[in-house]
C-alpha cells in the first residue's frame, strides 16, 4: 500500500514538509521580514512627512530653486495659511502623501536646500573661511597688511590700519585654565569689526570679478 505524500514545498531544490521544524523556521523568518518591511515603510513615511514640515520654513529663494511639483507647492502654501490645529494636521498628512510620490533626487534636493539654509552654501562657507584666515593673518603678521592692500586697493587704508592695531592691543593674554576647559577667549570689538571689513572687501571683489566676466562674455 503506497504511503500518502506529505504536503509541502521545495526551497532551493530541497523538500520542506508542512509542519516540520524547517517549515516553521522559514515561515517565522518570512513573517519577521514582512513586519520589518512595514516598520521600515512607516519610518520612511514619517521621515518624509517631517521633511515636508521643514519645507514650510524654507526661504523663498531656496524653495523656488527646487521647482517642486505644482500640487506639492500648493499644499505647502495652504499649510502655511491654516491655523486650525485639526485642519493643519490633516493638511500635513496630505503633504506627507505628496512627499512620498517624489523622486529620490527631489528628496535629496530638499535635504540639500534645508542644509544650506541651516549652515550656508559651500560658497558662503568658503568665503567665511577666507575672511577668518585674512583677519588672523593681518593681526599676526605686519607684512600681511601690505599684501592685503595690494590685492584689495579699494580698502580704506586708515580704517584697516586702526582696526589691526586695536585688535592687537585687545588680544587677551592666554588663559591656560580657560583653554584646558575648551573655552575660547573673548574677542574685542576691533577683532569683530576687522572681520566684517575683510568679509565686505572679499564680497565686493568677488562681485566685481563676476561682473567683469559677464562683460567679457557679452
Amino acid at each position: 500500500m503506497s504511503r500518502k505524500p506529505k504536503k509541502g514545498y521545495y526551497v532551493k531544490g530541497h523538500f520542506v514538509a508542512e509542519g516540520s521544524e524547517l517549515d516553521l523556521q522559514l515561515k517565522a523568518e518570512l513573517k519577521g521580514t514582512a513586519e520589518a518591511s512595514k516598520t521600515d515603510l512607516k519610518r520612511e513615511s514619517d521621515a518624509l512627512q517631517a521633511l515636508g514640515e521643514e519645507l514650510l520654513t524654507l526661504r523663498g529663494d531656496l524653495f523656488d530653486r527646487l521647482q517642486l511639483p505644482e500640487k506639492l507647492q500648493e499644499a505647502v502654501a495652504e499649510a502655511k495659511r491654516i491655523t486650525n490645529f485639526e485642519g493643519r494636521r490633516r493638511q500635513m498628512q496630505y503633504l506627507g502623501k505628496l512627499m512620498r510620490k517624489l523622486e529620490e533626487s527631489e528628496v535629496e534636493a530638499i535635504h540639500a536646500a534645508i542644509d544650506e539654509q541651516r549652515n550656508g552654501s559651500a560658497a558662503e562657507k568658503l568665503a567665511l573661511h577666507q575672511a577668518e584666515q585674512w583677519r588672523d593673518r593681518l593681526i599676526a603678521h605686519d607684512e600681511a597688511l601690505a599684501i592685503w592692500l595690494d590685492q584689495f586697493p579699494r580698502t580704506d587704508t586708515q580704517q584697516i590700519r586702526a582696526l589691526v592695531r586695536q585688535a592687537r592691543k585687545d588680544a587677551p593674554a592666554e588663559d591656560k585654565a580657560a583653554v584646558s576647559q575648551g573655552l575660547a577667549p573673548r574677542k574685542g570689538r576691533a577683532y569683530r569689526e576687522l572681520f566684517q571689513l575683510v568679509r565686505e572687501q572679499l564680497d565686493d571683489a568677488a562681485t566685481l570679478a563676476r561682473h567683469e566676466e559677464r562683460e567679457d562674455d557679452a
